[in-house]
C-alpha cells in the first residue's frame, strides 16, 4: 500500500480513512471500525488498551497508523486528542450522563423514568447532529435535490420511516418522488428506473442492508447521485455518495432513536423548499 500523507485534523483523518477503507485488509479494517466509533478510546488508551479493546494485537494498531502515513501510534493519537480538547462533550458521554440520571430518577419515580430516559437521549442525539453536521453538506445535498429531475427514497427496516417521511415530504413539494419499498419483491427492478439526472436518497443503519448497500452501489455506478443518511463515514452507502450524513447511533442504546434521523431529514426538506421558492419554483 503506498504511503499517504498523514492528516492533520480529525474530519481529514476520517475522511482519509473512508476512502482507503477498501484497501486495508479484515484486521486493519476492524481497527479503523473501532477508531471512529471509539475516538476517546483513541484518544486516551495506550497502544497495550486500544489494541486489547479493539480484539487485536499491539503491532496491528502501529500497522494502521502507519497505512495512514503515521511514524506511529503516538502520531495518530495526537488526532484523536486535538478533537477530544477541541470538542464538546461526545454523543455516548452525554448519554451516559442522562442514563445515570434516569437510573436514579428510576429508583423514585418508576416507569415515568422511562420517558425521562428516551427524553434525554433525544435530547443528546438532537445536540450531537447540530454540532457535527457540516453547512456545506446541507447546502451540497439541497442543491443536488434542487437540481434532480426525480428522486428516490429507499431504506429498510428501521431506516424505512425516515425514508418514509422524505417520500411524503418532497412530493408535498410538487417534486417526483418514488419510493422505492420492494412491493412484490421488485426492489432490485424499481431501483433500476433511477438515471443519470436523478438522485437517490438512501437511509440505512448498522446492521446496513444488503439489498440498500447494493442498489446504492448500482446507482452510483450508473452515474445516478446518491445522498446518503447513515452512521459511519466507513458504511457501505456513505463510501458510494455524492453527499453523506453520519448520524452517531450509540450501540449501547437498547432502543435507538430516529429522533435525529428524522430531524436531519425534515431539515432537508424544508432547506429544499426555501431553495425552490427562491427560484419561482413551488413551495
Amino acid at each position: 500500500m503506498a504511503r499517504v500523507s498523514s492528516p492533520a485534523s480529525f474530519d481529514e483523518l476520517k475522511q482519509l480513512i473512508s476512502s482507503r477503507y477498501g484497501e486495508l485488509s479484515s484486521r486493519l479494517r476492524q481497527i479503523a471500525e473501532f477508531a471512529l466509533e471509539h475516538p476517546n478510546d483513541m484518544a486516551l488508551g495506550t497502544v497495550a488498551a486500544v489494541a486489547a479493546r479493539a480484539g487485536v494485537q499491539p503491532s496491528a494498531i502501529i500497522r494502521f497508523a502507519n497505512s495512514l502515513g503515521y511514524d506511529g501510534f503516538s502520531d495518530l493519537q495526537r488526532v484523536f486528542r486535538s478533537r477530544l480538547v477541541a470538542g464538546s462533550p461526545s454523543y455516548r458521554e452525554r448519554i451516559d450522563t442522562m442514563r445515570h440520571k434516569a437510573e436514579a430518577d428510576r429508583k423514585t419515580n418508576g416507569t415515568d423514568s422511562v420517558l425521562a430516559q428516551f427524553t434525554g437521549d433525544g435530547i443528546a442525539a438532537l445536540q450531537h447532529l447540530r454540532e457535527t453536521t457540516r453547512p456545506a453538506d446541507m447546502t451540497r445535498a439541497v442543491s443536488i435535490l434542487a437540481r434532480a429531475s426525480e428522486v428516490y427514497l429507499l431504506g429498510q427496516g428501521r431506516a424505512f420511516p425516515v425514508a418514509y417521511y422524505l417520500y411524503y415530504a418532497i412530493a408535498r413539494l410538487d417534486l417526483r418522488a418514488h419510493l422505492l419499498d420492494g412491493i412484490g419483491g421488485l426492489l432490485h427492478e424499481e431501483a433500476r428506473a433511477a438515471a443519470h439526472d436523478d438522485v437517490l436518497i438512501a437511509v440505512s443503519f448498522k446492521e446496513y442492508s444488503r439489498d440498500v448497500a447494493a442498489i446504492v452501489e448500482r446507482a452510483a455506478a450508473r452515474g445516478v447521485k446518491v445522498i446518503a443518511l447513515t452512521d459511519s463515514p466507513l458504511s457501505p452507502i456513505a463510501r458510494q455518495a455524492s453527499v453523506s450524513f453520519e448520524v452517531d447511533q450509540s450501540p449501547a442504546l437498547p432502543f435507538r432513536s430516529l429522533v435525529a434521523p428524522m430531524c436531519l431529514a425534515q431539515s432537508l426538506v424544508v432547506a429544499l423548499g426555501h431553495q425552490l421558492a427562491s427560484r419561482g419554483g413551488s413551495s
